[in-house]
Formats: C-alpha cells, sequence, structure tokens
C-alpha cells in the first residue's frame, strides 16, 4: 500500500450528514464550527464557497466538487458580495436555522432535501463528516482550506449516482452513502493532487521518485520492521548517503524522523480506537517496548500513550 493509500484509506465516512439543496437566489448555507471535512458539488448550477477569514471566495461552476478542510466556519452562496443569511446551518449530526432552531419542515421537500424554492433551478450536494486521527490529520493537515476540481459543465458517474440515492430511504441506505462520499472525496482528492496548479503534500511528490517513493512505501507498508538508513537503502538499492540526501530533498525531513512520525501516527489511532494493550500496540508499529513507545509518544506529542487513550475514550 502506498502512502496516499494508506493515508486516504483511514479518511471515512461513519454517519455522514448528507444533503441536497434545490435554491433559487437569493441564497446561501452555512457550515458550522466543528466541520473538519466536507464535500461540496455544484449539480446544477454555480456559487462560491467563502471560506471565512482573509481566504477570498472560490467560484463552483455546474459538476464542480469541492473539498473545504477545517473546523472553522464557511458558507456557499449565490453571490460572494452578498450577505444573504444561511438557509440553514450544517452541525455535527443536525441541521438549523441561523438562529439555532431546528430547520421548519416547510422548506424539506423529502428525505435529506431542502429548498428555499421547489423550482429553483441550483441543486447543491454537501456531505460533511469527522474526520478522527493522528493518521487522517497527516493527510487533511496537508490540503489547503478549499481545493475545487472542475469537471467542465457536468457532474460525473458518481456525483449522478450520489444524487440518486440521496433521496431513498432503503435498508442500510446510510452506508451506501457514507461509501459513495468516501468515493467521491477520494477520487477528487486524486484528481487535485495530479493536477498542475496542485500544491499537495512532499510526500506526495515524493511518491514519484524510484528513491524516496520506494523508501516511503517500504515505511508504510512494514512499519514494525527495525528500519535503519541502511536498511532502507538496501531494500531500495542505494547507498546510504543517496537514500538520506534525496528522501531529506524530496520529504522535507530525514527518513527517520519520517518513520516516527508515521509510526506514532499510527499508534495513537491504535490506543483510540482499539483495547490493545500499550505493549501489543508498540510492538505492532515498531517499537520494542512499551516503554520505548511512551517516550517517544511524550516527546512527540507531549503526553503519555495511556492519556492519549483516556482523552479518546473520554471526548471532548
Amino acid at each position: 500500500m502506498d502512502p496516499l493509500a494508506s493515508l486516504l484509506y483511514e479518511v471515512r465516512s461513519d454517519g455522514a450528514l448528507f444533503s441536497r439543496n434545490i435554491l433559487a437566489p437569493p441564497w446561501s448555507i452555512g457550515f458550522a464550527h466543528g466541520t473538519p471535512l466536507a464535500v461540496v458539488t455544484m449539480l446544477r448550477g454555480s456559487g462560491w464557497i467563502v471560506p471565512g477569514g482573509d481566504a477570498a471566495p472560490v467560484a463552483l461552476g455546474p459538476g464542480d466538487v469541492a473539498v473545504v478542510t477545517g473546523a472553522e466556519p464557511f458558507s456557499v452562496t449565490d453571490d460572494a458580495r452578498a450577505t444573504t443569511p444561511p438557509f440553514y446551518v450544517v452541525h455535527p449530526g443536525h441541521c438549523t436555522t441561523a438562529d439555532g432552531e431546528d430547520v421548519s419542515e416547510d422548506v424539506i421537500l423529502g428525505l435529506r432535501t431542502c429548498a428555499n424554492a421547489p423550482g429553483g433551478t441550483t441543486v447543491l450536494l454537501t456531505g460533511s463528516y469527522q474526520v478522527d486521527g493522528r493518521v487522517s490529520e497527516r493527510l487533511i493537515g496537508g490540503l489547503p482550506r478549499v481545493l475545487v476540481v472542475p469537471q467542465e459543465g457536468r457532474a460525473g458517474p458518481i456525483l449522478e449516482l450520489t444524487d440518486s440515492e440521496v433521496s431513498r430511504d432503503d435498508p442500510g441506505q446510510q452506508a451506501v452513502l457514507d461509501r459513495l462520499l468516501d468515493l467521491l472525496l477520494l477520487s477528487t482528492l486524486r484528481e487535485w493532487f495530479a493536477r498542475p496548479e496542485a500544491d499537495p503534500p512532499a510526500w506526495y511528490r515524493a511518491l514519484g521518485d524510484p528513491v524516496a517513493g520506494r523508501a516511503l512505501r517500504l515505511i508504510h507498508d512494514r512499519p514494525a520492521r527495525p528500519w535503519t538508513v541502511t536498511t532502507l537503502a538496501e531494500e531500495t538499492g542505494v547507498s546510504r548517503a543517496t537514500l538520506a540526501r534525496r528522501f531529506g530533498e524530496l520529504v522535507g525531513e530525514p527518513p527517520m524522523t519520517y518513520l516516527t512520525g508515521w509510526r506514532l501516527a499510527l499508534a495513537a489511532d491504535l490506543l483510540a480506537r482499539t483495547d490493545a494493550t500499550v505493549e501489543s500496540i508498540a510492538r505492532q508499529v515498531g517499537y520494542q517496548s512499551a516503554f520505548g513507545l511512551s517516550v517517544a509518544f511524550k516527546r512527540v506529542y507531549g503526553t503519555r500513550p495511556s492519556e492519549h487513550r483516556l482523552a479518546a475514550v473520554s471526548g471532548p
């Protein structure tokens, strides 16, 4: 599994909040604080994502797919210059009016579908969900606040299938929508990474290099192996000096620093999501003992593995 695949594998939806919005100008939809990842797609019509703060609005055309990262509030609107109040605000798990009241029944056209005008010509599909874990943060943290993949005026097959599924209420429907949102997110990120105007993380650019890319794949495939720069160089087929230089130039940090970061991210997620002992997790990610993991964990994250697990269980 290459680094992109292993990182994307951890960014998965579970109980995503989906909505289809049928709109006529003027319109605006808000996303509340605490929505760390959202996918916004313009099935028909056009609009703007307003990220908030000093960031400039980002245009959305017909069929375009946007990914918005970060927990700060943002909005999607038909006119970035206007101050139209949100038609409703998406919160983790529910939607409200701008004043915090539950969305009234008169704006609901059906399951997961709302409208400010039933005959509106703009159709906007949104999906938002929580992104938990240190592994996911390594991907999301390398993305811009807003990225857009243009679709040249038409929705792709994933969007068309998602649109047809949103209003259904068959058994297992939420799981179907979660997987469709995952597929939409992953295909959008992969396409964006390949675009010439994108600025992907350094590790992604390094994947195409025969030296650094090979080393990255070895680290992600077998994190528990007792890697050294020497053994990585041997597996990669170059000298120790060549590997260290090439990896540092392309990834932006030495191989062993990257390895430590990857091991600790894996350990943090295992601590939060499983009942495995710290000793067992330590060996899974490449440490010889719980003590060794604890020392590294404390140095990097400022807390002990047991404290991290307790905080994850207790929640915010």
